[in-house]
């Protein structure tokens, strides 16, 4: 099977890259074209492809540079800060906007709650380490006084939702799907438009089944690993593998 030259050179890449410190400046096009005596357009389309795989990223206008490594596992009805907090990581979240509206266009049906209905819309940017890993948008039904303070006050939205308003969340559901990063989402993350990126939409309820949040988050594809786990109770439970 003939191998395509810029995979070839994805692997000379990753090689000369191997054991290096995240963060470290890779050489330029330029001189990575000469070094594997191939084109630039070859060594462009390489990196390309490792940087969606997040084993490089780029910084406008200062160059490509080894990745992090991946973060982050999903875990059943634990937050972002918590899930991020449980890996070593520094999580922190940047407030866009915090405002109480009329349920309108498709957030009534997520929730539950008829059109008109009080609802509070919660937009973030979401950091690690002090750089934009995620743009979340929560919606959250009902009125809730002084919901901006009180999430500044302490930093998550769930905590915020069960101490300040006695929102107890006993569900989660996620969706995930990839889709291209448009040029809004893009300058927010802090990526390329048209890099890969994860887009969920998280559906929480409680113990008696009413919708809580709903949620839409999309994820730098290139920063990101979910792990799914579920217990298998019996024989019965296994099912076909």
């Amino acid at each position: 099977m003939r191998v395509p030259k810029y995979y070839r050179v994805k692997g000379e890449i990753l090689a000369l890259t191997a054991g290096s410190e995240p963060g470290s400046p890779i050489p330029t096009e330029r001189e990575l074209a000469e070094r594997f005596a191939t084109s630039r357009t070859t060594v462009r389309q390489a990196i390309a492809e490792l940087v969606v795989d997040g084993r490089l990223e780029r910084r406008q206008g200062r160059g490509t540079f080894v990745a992090q490594p991946k973060l982050m596992q999903v875990r059943p009805l634990t937050s972002f800060s918590q899930d991020l907090q449980s890996e070593g990581w520094r999580p922190g979240s940047v407030i866009i906007e915090v405002s109480g509206r009329e349920a309108t266009g498709e957030v009534p049906e997520k929730l539950g709650v008829a059109p008109g209905a009080p609802v509070h819309r919660v937009e973030r940017l979401r950091t690690v380490d002090g750089r934009p890993i995620a743009h979340e948008t929560a919606h959250i039904p009902g009125p809730l006084p002084d919901l901006e303070a009180e999430l500044v006050a302490r930093g998550s939205l769930y905590r915020t939702m069960s101490d300040a308003y006695g929102m107890e969340i006993a569900t989660v559901e996620d969706v995930i799907e990839t889709v291209l990063a448009d040029p809004v989402e893009a300058n927010l993350l802090d990526v390329d438009t048209g890099l890969p990126i994860l887009l969920i939409h998280r559906t929480a309820w409680d113990a008696g089944g009413r919708v809580l949040e709903w949620t839409r988050s999309a994820f730098r594809g290139d920063r990101f690993r979910f792990v799914a786990r579920h217990r298998v109770h019996g024989q019965g439970d296994r099912g076909d593998a």
